[in-house]
């Protein structure tokens, strides 16, 4: 036989497109080439196909070998076709039997003595498997990763040895089967926060509703520590979210890390982060630090501190929930369903209201250093709330007592995102106008409430509406069907950011 069909995966974005890779023999001088858009690694892969044959006894065919990656105007990359390339050109040859070629499909990279080396997003690769209805052969490596895709058929295989005895019968390859921790670990604890009850409290509600947070103090009164300890709060990952964060971390530089599976991510970039480390980039695209977050939470720190074009581009993803990347070769969609959380401080100091008296910033300063945020992104950030400082009066006052613990509040905010998702099958901060209108009825007493803080501290339309689903939610939160004053009231005032700004105009 001199021609082969072996089936592999390409990756685009966290999607992975089928690749059918055609191996022809044919008379001519000896060599091999590869078309179909190979980039610069799957060009190399002959020399490393070439030495794994002949290290491992195998004939080299002294013709021309045509390998043809199939579809041609997809971009092909990485050293993931070394395994079915060398497949090809045995089955070609005649030293593999083919006939069971068409149930599987292969990845891997091979060194130049034939063994089978792990790569970049295998769990994409498998769920495409999946659904193609064959099984995967993959590097050893990659096995735990891609068995996480219950009812796949996962065959490891170390070595190009073990996958030529699979084929022609001599030695099956033993079934993977998912391995790995249901459960996720306990992070950081809400109980270890002394004080602070208003910070705590919104924290509550941000999980409860999957609202934005910024939060607003000096240094060193726990800005951070309150925003990693948010994933403890959130209810669990269920398998579809668990398999689309760990898709995400399949797919990036960093690989898919079996400790975090069906962890809610915590991302912190430092404020250095470029455009392209926080949405993704790169040729071809990766995902950035919106995507890692995923499902999760993303913090900024000193969120003045970055660069205002780079918070720009959050804009349009905190909204849709998804990041389109486009580039010259290649274009990748990646999801961004991110809870923000950032920290500032309130002023260029950071002292500014201390009792100390160290703050010297006058208003021009402190509204400068304000408008290194843009209304725009403000306004997508739903709560602004303060974080003071914990004088020693607080302290004595609650000496060892933390209030209470991540898994308590933690389940209130369960049964608050439950009555969420029976009434609109979302939480609350994906609400649409409509559902608004729908889900959030006012009366009389709550629209001239509203119009006045409109005036006030001249609000937008999207602020509003962001004060009416956070009322929404702490509603729920009291288990409460009515939307009431009080709930509209304690959702205006974590518009604490509008506030301080009304008072230094």
């Amino acid at each position: 036989m001199d021609i082969a069909t072996i089936y592999s995966r390409a990756l685009a974005g966290i999607a992975s497109p089928q690749v059918t890779i055609e191996v022809h023999l044919s008379r001519g001088l000896p060599g091999l080439s590869i078309v179909g858009m190979p980039e610069t690694a799957v060009k190399e892969s002959k020399d490393r196909v070439r030495s794994a044959l002949l290290n491992n006894r195998f004939e080299y065919p002294q013709r021309r070998i045509t390998v043809n990656l199939a579809p041609a105007d997809l971009p092909k990359e990485g050293g993931r076709y070394d395994l079915p390339i060398a497949l090809g050109i045995l089955a070609a040859s005649g030293q593999v039997s083919t006939a069971q070629l068409a149930h599987y499909e292969f990845i891997g990279e091979l060194s130049l003595t034939g063994e089978v080396r792990p790569v970049h997003g295998s769990l994409p690769m498998a769920r495409a498997v999946y659904q193609a209805g064959r099984s995967l052969i993959l590097p050893d490596a990659n096995a735990d990763e891609a068995a996480l895709i219950e009812g796949l058929g996962v065959l490891p295989a170390a070595h190009l040895l073990e996958v030529c005895r699979h084929l022609n019968g001599d030695e099956p390859l033993q079934p993977r089967t998912g391995t790995l921790c249901s459960q996720a670990s306990a992070g950081p604890d809400l109980i270890d926060i002394h004080a602070q009850f208003q910070a705590k409290r919104a924290l509550e509600i941000a999980a409860a509703g999957r609202h934005n947070l910024l939060m607003i103090g000096p240094p060193g009164t726990g800005k951070t520590m309150l925003a990693e300890r948010l994933p403890g709060l959130l209810p669990p990952v269920d398998e579809e979210e668990a398999l689309e964060t760990a898709a995400i971390q399949s797919i990036s530089s960093q690989g898919f890390q079996a400790w975090s599976w069906r962890q809610r991510p915590f991302r912190a970039p430092h404020h250095t982060a470029s455009a392209v480390a926080l949405v993704g980039g790169g040729s071809p695209p990766r995902p950035g630090e919106i995507s890692l977050a995923h499902h999760g939470v993303l913090f900024l720190d000193e969120l003045p501190e970055f660069d205002r074009r780079v918070l720009e581009v959050l804009r349009e993803p905190l909204e849709s929930g998804r990041i389109r990347i486009s580039r010259a070769a290649h274009q990748a969609e990646f999801p961004a369903e991110f809870q923000l959380i950032a920290a500032m401080n309130p002023c260029p100091c950071g002292y500014l209201g201390d009792s100390s008296g160290r703050c010297r910033c006058t208003a021009d300063q402190i509204r400068r250093y304000r408008a290194r945020i843009s209304g725009p992104l403000l306004d997508r950030i739903d709560m602004h709330v303060e974080v003071p400082n914990m004088t020693g009066a607080i302290l004595r006052r609650e000496g060892h007592r933390g209030g209470e613990d991540s898994q308590a509040v933690q389940a209130r905010v369960r049964r608050a995102r439950a009555r969420q998702q029976r009434r609109a099958g979302k939480p609350n901060h994906k609400l649409s106008n409509r559902e608004v209108e729908l889900w959030c009825p006012l009366n009389a007493d709550h629209t001239r409430l509203l119009e006045e803080v409109i005036a006030r501290f001249n609000l937008s339309a999207r602020a509003l509406h962001r004060i009416i689903k956070l009322a929404r939610t702490i509603a729920d939160l009291a288990d409460s069907e009515e939307l009431r004053t009080e709930h509209l009231t304690e959702a205006i005032t974590y518009r604490r950011l509008e506030r301080l700004d009304s008072l230094l105009a």
